[in-house]
């Protein structure tokens, strides 16, 4: 089990993240576009570069969603290899069996 603060920091980067979205993709279009005068272009990222770091989607970390684990998340399942082979042997997902010959 993952620390709880460790969740705790990437769920409030998670959120974030998705509040700044809009505003960054504006400012990174700006900075982008080579038809916007040089001086709006550098205003654009200036604004870009003071925006908190927390907010860029980059650093929010896949996590299993049983254990926290950061390594090894099977994206379909959003849970890590070893919850993921857990419950298969279980039976607790459906369609997914352990297999063996």
């Amino acid at each position: 089990m993952a620390k709880k603060s460790s969740i705790e920091k990437n769920n409030r980067r998670a959120k974030l993240a998705a509040q700044q979205a809009a505003k960054r993709e504006r400012l990174k279009a700006v900075a982008k576009d080579k038809s916007v005068p040089i001086e709006e272009r550098f205003l654009a990222t200036v604004k870009l570069a003071k925006l908190p770091r927390n907010g860029a989607k980059i650093r929010v970390r896949n996590r299993c969603e049983l254990t926290g684990r950061p390594r090894g998340v099977y994206r379909k399942f959003k849970i890590s290899r070893i919850a993921l082979r857990d419950l298969g042997s279980t039976g607790q997902i459906p369609g997914v069996v352990k297999s063996s010959w």
